[in-house]
């Protein structure tokens, strides 16, 4: 597991940020290791999100048959260290029924350490999961909570088209998630602000050309010409300049 600093320095960046890091170190394909479906950020002013995944099911549909899930789930996640990130996937896909997250599960769960949730289902009590501080990736909003509890837990997962495994590092904002291979951990933070930084120092540069004021001065001058020839064209078919002087 990385030092909680790395991934606080982590945290500070977005996750398209983080995968260009990723895709310059990883042995891996860079078209996996990340969502193939669209995710909806309910909260995009808290920033990106970074953690290791608690995985989850649920069925809202379906009344679940384990007295004791709740409580051995609890236990399950006090186990593990943080930050966590449950990553939840609603069995009644494509369909929506209920909500696992709301106010009170959004609560209870952060004082377990767990910093938000992508959850392929839908929450509610939206803003109280804001005052609460707990991000949310999911597919929509719902009205009820139906019969959603947790099933199964600590077992592999699939959401918005992507497998997730017990104790992945994930790295999430409004772009999406990505998973963050234990091999590239090591290497990731140094990666990432090296391509950002590489960026601004060359391509976005060459770009932007903000310190090239002679170059500037040519193009006002053109366009100086331009709005001039614009008006006088306008005064001699309709006798006013128009708007460009």
């Amino acid at each position: 597991m990385l030092p909680l600093s790395e991934l606080l320095k982590l945290k500070r960046w977005n996750t398209p940020t983080i995968y260009n890091g990723w895709e310059q170190i990883t042995k891996r394909a860079r078209t996996s290791g990340f969502n193939l479906e669209e995710t909806k950020d309910f909260m995009p002013e808290f920033g990106p999100m970074i953690g290791y995944a608690v995985t989850v099911t649920i069925k809202p549909s379906t009344p679940g048959s384990n007295p004791n899930a709740w409580a051995e789930y609890r236990d399950y996640i006090a186990s593990l260290p943080g930050p966590k990130i449950i990553v939840m996937q609603d069995l009644d896909k494509p369909n929506v029924i209920g909500s696992f997250w709301g106010e009170v599960s959004a609560n209870s769960h952060k004082s377990l350490g767990c910093v938000g949730v992508i959850v392929d289902g839908a929450i509610r009590d939206l803003d109280e999961m804001k005052s609460a501080g707990f991000k949310a990736l999911a597919r929509r909003l719902c009205v009820g909570h139906a019969y959603a509890a947790p099933i199964s837990w600590g077992e592999p997962v699939e959401v918005f088209g992507t497998k997730v495994n017990p104790g992945d590092l994930i790295h999430a904002d409004k772009h999406g998630f990505l998973i963050i291979p234990e091999e590239d951990q090591p290497r990731i933070l140094e990666a990432s602000l090296f391509m950002d930084n590489n960026e601004c120092d060359t391509v976005i540069k060459a770009a932007l050309k903000f310190d090239e004021v002679e170059e500037q001065i040519k193009i006002a001058g053109t366009m100086n010409s331009a709005a001039k020839a614009f008006g006088q064209a306008a005064v001699a078919a309709l006798g006013k300049e128009g708007e460009w002087e």
